[in-house]
């Protein structure tokens, strides 16, 4: 067993529902404020990169890609909209998000309603594929078909998941309503995309579509990419919690499945105290606002081992979960079991 699970005895529940209830109440001005400080410099991005671009494309693009460490805040804003944490007003949080959603190219109740999946099922080895990275066991892996193992080393490839992807994900898929979506969910996708289009054609005209779409393109994929390594390492480190349906628990998969990413201070502004992900799992009702005062009010969360910069590049050594060990492990683990017959029978 790792350290962060070992680390992580809060799983009886003694105390952490009685913490967490004081900070499940959104403030206003709090949230006003996170977002005058985010909308402001985002706004002054995009104007400097507007006159940068009769200068050199050497300053343009730096500022694009802070344009995107930007939108991650912005994807934070949005995301607690979407658990209806961030106002206390069900309609300023709708609003809010539907023009965070069109900012970070994301339908707003299509997401919402997606997300609340992953809540509900982090963690579970039973409900997995409700947004959540692609994660196979080892048995499952060893009876997949060659082309199945290819797709699945080719979607966990960092290239492709942190350079291909984000920029297919939030600009292409992003674009179509799931087909289990209801009609307001449906409807949200298209009265996205149309606000989407509107805003592409405006700043087409102030910038001029190939140097709009460039920079949009350079924003998406910094962002995407940062967004989508942030969600990977929360549910995908060393000690990770899985478990099937007659041994899963909410609270376990909360503050053993989900990391603390403890980021430097800047980090920590950019991505909007999400790295306190075991709290946020624990109640999504908490605002990322209030997330590190929750975290700090109680030496029970204190216990939970944090997750580093450094020792979160370990988790893109991991890939396959082994049912046995009960650990996340990389593909190495594949070639000891092929080399052993009657330990791969025992697994069967």
């Amino acid at each position: 067993m790792s350290d962060h699970t070992a680390a992580s005895p809060c799983d009886d529940n003694r105390g952490w529902r009685q913490s967490i209830t004081a900070f499940q109440r959104a403030s206003n001005i709090r949230a006003a404020w996170q977002i005058a400080s985010t909308l402001v410099p985002y706004g002054l991005v995009w104007c400097a990169m507007y006159f940068s671009l009769a200068v050199s494309w050497w300053i343009t693009a730096p500022l694009a890609a802070l344009a995107g460490a930007l939108l991650v805040r912005v994807f934070i804003i949005f995301h607690d909209c979407g658990h209806g944490s961030y106002f206390r007003s069900r309609a300023a949080n709708d609003v809010t998000g539907f023009v965070a959603g069109v900012l970070t190219l994301t339908p707003y109740h299509q997401w919402r309603w997606e997300h609340a999946g992953h809540h509900s099922t982090a963690g579970h080895l039973d409900k997995r594929g409700t947004g959540d990275v692609w994660t196979m066991t080892v048995q499952e892996y060893l009876e997949a078909s060659r082309w199945k193992r290819f797709a699945y080393r080719l979607a966990r490839n960092p290239a492709v998941l942190f350079g291909i992807a984000p920029l297919l994900f939030f600009a292409v898929i992003q674009r179509f309503p799931s087909a289990k979506a209801s009609l307001r969910v449906r409807q949200s996708v298209w009265w996205t995309n149309f606000a989407i289009l509107l805003v592409t054609i405006g700043f087409c005209r102030i910038f001029g579509p190939a140097d709009y779409l460039l920079i949009k393109a350079i924003e998406t994929t910094v962002g995407g990419a940062a967004g989508i390594w942030l969600f990977y390492v929360q549910h995908q480190f060393e000690g990770a919690y899985w478990q099937r349906q007659d041994r899963w628990e909410y609270s376990a998969a909360a503050l053993r499945g989900s990391s603390y990413y403890k980021l430097p201070a800047i980090l920590q502004w950019f991505s909007g105290n999400i790295g306190f992900h075991h709290i946020h799992h624990l109640s999504a009702r908490i605002p990322n606002y209030r997330l590190q005062e929750c975290h700090e009010a109680d030496a029970l969360f204190s216990q939970v081992r944090p997750l580093t910069l450094r020792s979160s590049l370990k988790s893109m050594g991991l890939h396959l979960w082994d049912e046995q060990a009960g650990m996340l492990v990389g593909y190495a683990r594949l070639r000891r079991i092929r080399n052993a017959p009657a330990k791969l029978g025992a697994r069967r």
